[in-house]
């Protein structure tokens, strides 16, 4: 279902579709936290998590470009400007979101190459924590905004 405000475009079934069905996404999410969760086999397995991070990375890359082709807003709106104002707030957040998971991959090649200690491995595990939630919570607030548009659009009804 496509759902077309006044100026504003959002390929609501798409977007949604994306969020649902990124299984990969998800597991990736998964396998980094778990990785990091193993404290005693961290630095074991310090090439592991830098792959699983740079693959996290790359599959970010593709999710944030899919919801803003294929899934996204194509028009800033004059008659609901709260809308309009959220979804460029979200855009704005995938070029930040972005900058600090690559961050989280060069400082897990830093600790890969420079055989790095406990310390530096649990501050990527703190860099990820805080990236992590920064993350499910602009998805949280995407799939708002998706509600928003729908209420906006064909109201709440009793």
């Amino acid at each position: 279902m496509r759902i077309l405000t006044t100026g504003l475009t959002i390929n609501a079934a798409f977007l949604q579709e994306i969020k649902e069905d990124n299984q990969e996404l998800r597991l990736l999410f998964g396998q980094v936290s778990g990785h990091l969760c193993k404290i005693s086999e961290r630095l074991l397995y310090r090439r592991e998590l830098f792959e699983l991070v740079v693959r996290l990375r790359d599959q970010l890359a593709m999710h944030f470009a899919l919801e803003e082709a294929f899934g996204y807003f194509n028009d800033a709106i004059d008659t609901a400007p709260h809308l309009s104002e959220k979804a460029e707030d979200l855009k704005a957040d995938h070029g930040r979101l972005f900058v600090e998971v690559c961050r989280i991959c060069d400082e897990a090649e830093a600790v890969l190459h420079a055989a790095g200690s406990m310390s530096d491995i649990a501050a990527v595990a703190d860099l990820f924590d805080a990236f992590a939630s920064r993350f499910h919570d602009h998805e949280a607030r995407e799939n708002q905004l998706i509600l928003e548009a729908f209420d906006d659009d064909i109201g709440c009804g009793d």
